[in-house]
């Protein structure tokens, strides 16, 4: 980082503490109030510190303590830290989805970070969708920023079994119901497959966008994939610390680091991990927010340069992110793909992505694999197109049963998830191992909120037959941990109109991953018919968050971002005299 330093009256802080006015004189009483010192924080670099810590979420529960690393470092440094509590988006308990609030903590962010006397700020999170909403609230206020993962989970343990969560708990659910065990075997997965702080250890979303964070260069090198409880983690946030002070001093911002090569990066590291398909809806968000246009082509495109090389489960079929780490992490695994790279645009610990990799290596050729034995010769996940998916919809197709990416079958149309909760199992509804079972009313606006439903559950009469995966398409999402030919995100979504909402029972339905296939085998002047005596569903919400939330949601295809945040224009600096 060659760029002068600036001098303390060019810190953003000084509006608030340096000048000589009623103002400032008022703002340094109340910080001798905090019981600060004016030596601890006068002309010195002020971090804002955004913590997503709640006792109701196992992904964050040990952020409050890695707090306090992060303040050693800035305070090392030479800065002044301040903490921040923010929204927590606790995938596990939050209902019906944290996707329906990623928006409003990505707001919570920008208004933070703008509204206060902060020069640069450390953003802690990592269970799905806080990666996103943090970066999305702090790349539209553009401050100098360094980010925290909260890391992996350790492995689950359970009769001699690795556990990963959750693709395990997907697993053994379907076994229960199958009959294969019962409540004795489930109530010792309850305490085995989840057995420390940290998000799921499998490459889940939280995983993957983790990952794709560093791909963007905006952590320390290696932190994605630290486990949450390794002394490790704890030396990586006081390195962040360290590192956003120098970062304010440079006055490297995030626009200086989310370029349009960063977020190519970024895809083609989300493609080469057999990453989740959520990371396409907040990779394409958050390049939004930082003014680079990212679009489900951008992903098609990559996928087919990029071959699967880390063998992590659900996407991989034998390891862990433990596994991945001491294999070499992210810098390993990007060493083994330089030539995908653009290996020139700065990070936040280095001038360049080509500097930050010197020296990475792999050390484990069975979790990272060499380019001559990948897990899979394409990126995993593929962008489908058809006349039931006009916008586009996706599916991780190295999740799935080979059979299955070319199948037709006659479609079972469930309207709702409850519904489809209620009736999965109803013989009369004859499935059978080739029915294509279509949920709609579980998109964006439609869910509300998107939820993860996408991997629909089969039959009990086909679990006990064996199967166990069918071909599923809906305009939910799913877990990154989850597995299955499943087809998600279909764009437009049914709620608005689109062409799921068209879909009868009994209708052939095409998947075809090879040829990026999805098409309804109805012809075109049936479907008029049935549009024109389709009626638009009652709104969700009459007030509150979720009337703004319905009015301003965009479609899957472009993010579900807000449209007045998504929108370019700038905002202004507060007049803080």
């Amino acid at each position: 980082m060659n760029a002068p330093r600036r001098s303390p009256r060019d810190l953003r802080s000084h509006q608030w503490y340096g000048t000589d006015g009623l103002r400032s004189f008022s703002h340094r009483a109340r910080t001798r109030q905090l019981g600060y010192l004016p030596e601890e924080h006068l002309g010195k670099p002020v971090i804002a510190i955004l913590n997503t810590w709640s006792d109701i979420n196992p992904c964050h529960v040990h952020l409050r303590d890695r707090a306090q690393a992060v303040k050693r470092g800035v305070w090392q440094a030479g800065g002044f830290p301040l903490e921040f509590p923010v929204s927590t988006l606790s995938e596990t308990f939050q209902k019906p989805t944290p996707m329906l609030y990623r928006n409003m903590l990505a707001m919570e962010t920008e208004e933070l970070l703008r509204s206060y006397p902060v020069d640069g700020a450390v953003l802690m999170g990592g269970c799905d969708k806080s990666t996103p909403a943090l970066l999305m609230g702090a790349a539209s206020v553009d401050l100098p920023a360094v980010f925290v993962p909260a890391g992996p989970m350790l492995p689950g343990h359970w009769r001699g079994e690795v556990l990963g969560s959750g693709t395990d708990m997907w697993k053994y659910w379907d076994d229960k119901r199958a009959g294969l065990i019962g409540d004795c075997e489930m109530t010792e997965l309850e305490s085995g497959l989840a057995r420390s702080p940290g998000h799921c250890m499998t490459m889940g979303t939280a995983s993957t966008l983790t990952a794709a964070a560093e791909a963007l260069g905006v952590t320390v090198p290696g932190a994605s994939s630290i486990p949450a409880v390794d002394s490790g983690h704890d030396r990586m946030a006081a390195r962040a610390g360290l590192t956003v002070v120098e970062l304010v001093h440079r006055d490297r911002r995030l626009s200086h680091i989310l370029t349009r090569e960063a977020f190519e990066d970024a895809v083609t590291t989300v493609l080469g991990l057999g990453g989740s398909t959520n990371a396409v809806i907040h990779l394409i968000a958050m390049a939004g927010r930082a003014g680079v246009r990212l679009t489900l082509d951008d992903f098609d495109r990559v996928a087919r340069t990029v071959p699967v090389l880390a063998d992590v489960r659900p996407g991989g079929r034998r390891y862990l992110m433990e596994d991945f780490h001491f294999a070499g992490g992210l810098p390993g695994f990007l060493s083994r793909i330089t030539d995908l790279l653009h290996l020139d645009r700065p990070t936040v610990s280095h001038d360049t992505l080509r500097e930050q990799l010197e020296g990475a290596q792999v050390h484990d050729d069975d979790v990272i694999r060499p380019r001559d034995n990948p897990v899979a010769s394409e990126g995993g996940v593929a962008v489908l197109r058809g006349n039931l998916c006009p916008d586009g919809a996706v599916i991780k197709h190295i999740a799935a049963e080979p059979h299955l990416l070319r199948h037709t079958g006659p479609a079972v149309v469930f309207d709702d998830y409850r519904t489809m909760q209620r009736t999965i199992n109803d013989p009369s509804l004859g499935i059978t191992a080739d029915s294509v079972l279509v949920l709609r009313n579980a998109g964006p606006k439609g869910g509300p909120g998107m939820p993860e439903y996408g991997m629909l559950p089969i039959p009990d009469h086909l679990l006990k037959q064996g199967v166990r995966d069918m071909v599923r398409i809906s305009d939910a999402r799913m877990s990154g941990t989850s597995y299955g030919a499943c087809v998600l995100h279909v764009a437009p979504e049914s709620y608005v109109g689109g062409p799921l909402a068209l879909v009868r029972d009994g209708d052939l339905v095409t998947l075809d991953v090879e040829a990026r296939g999805l098409h309804l085998h109805v012809d075109d002047e049936e479907l008029e018919r049935r549009r024109a005596a389709w009626t638009p569903p009652p709104a969700r919400f009459e007030r509150g968050y979720g009337a703004l939330y319905e009015e301003q949601i965009t479609q899957a295809d472009t993010g579900c971002d807000f449209e007045f945040l998504a929108r370019p224009g700038t905002v202004p600096d507060p007049y803080a005299g």
